[in-house]
């Protein structure tokens, strides 16, 4: 079963949301795995509220996974949704991350997003509490993140111990996400279990993902394995 999947920061709507909103309807997702979502007062009626301009259904997260959002299309049904607290530093920002369990036809799989601390004496922690979750997980898993750095770093291979990064299957590890306006880095990643083969992979770099947020989204297409 074939799943498109994108991972976008979408920089707390501060951008050009009509822009986010034709740029995401494009590419014709059954998945957006979102770091920057609404997390805050009436963050419900947001996170609904941008679901539907997205066309889609809200799966999970907003204030409970500070700030990190599934959302899905109809084809895919979601059977359970939970989310994760990293500890406050003092004087940080609070992180966490947000999970679920999906399927698609005869295919069961599981989400998971997160986005890391720009602290790199507070992010390797956090990598770890979140790789505990995901190690937890025994369906196939498909991950979204904003890292908050280059590939290579110890939370990056904390998160990706064990998984495919679908960029170096599909050739795509030179391309950055961050910042649009001049790429250099590669912070946002997308990993999914070995079980899972990569089609496809593109961080899509157009007129309406460079004025919707500061990262370019990533887009993977997958095949799913059938339970079983």
């Amino acid at each position: 079963m074939r799943l498109r999947v994108l991972s976008y920061n979408v920089h707390g709507q501060r951008d050009d949301v009509a822009a986010l909103a034709e740029a995401v309807r494009a590419m014709q997702p059954d998945v957006v795995i979102v770091q920057e979502a609404p997390r805050r007062f009436r963050w419900r009626h947001k996170c609904a509220a941008l679901a539907d301009r997205l066309g889609l259904v809200v799966a999970g997260g907003g204030l409970p996974a500070l700030g990190n959002l599934l959302l899905t299309s109809l084809r895919v049904r979601v059977y359970q949704s939970w989310c994760r607290q990293f500890p406050l530093t003092p004087g940080r920002h609070m992180r966490g991350a947000v999970f679920a369990e999906c399927g698609i036809g005869a295919s069961r799989f599981a989400l998971a997003g997160s986005h890391l601390s720009t602290d790199p004496t507070e992010r390797p922690g956090q990598a770890m509490l979140f790789k505990q979750e995901l190690a937890a997980t025994r369906l196939p898993m498909v991950v979204g993140a904003d890292l908050n750095e280059n590939s290579g770093g110890g939370a990056w291979r904390t998160v990706a111990d064990g998984l495919t990064d679908a960029a170096v299957v599909a050739g795509g590890e030179s391309r950055f996400t961050y910042p649009c306006p001049q790429p250099r880095d590669r912070i946002d990643a997308l990993f999914v279990d070995p079980r899972i083969s990569v089609l496809g992979y593109d961080v899509v770099d157009t007129e309406q993902t460079r004025r919707a947020s500061d990262h370019f989204p990533i887009r993977a297409d997958l095949l799913l394995p059938t339970a079983g």
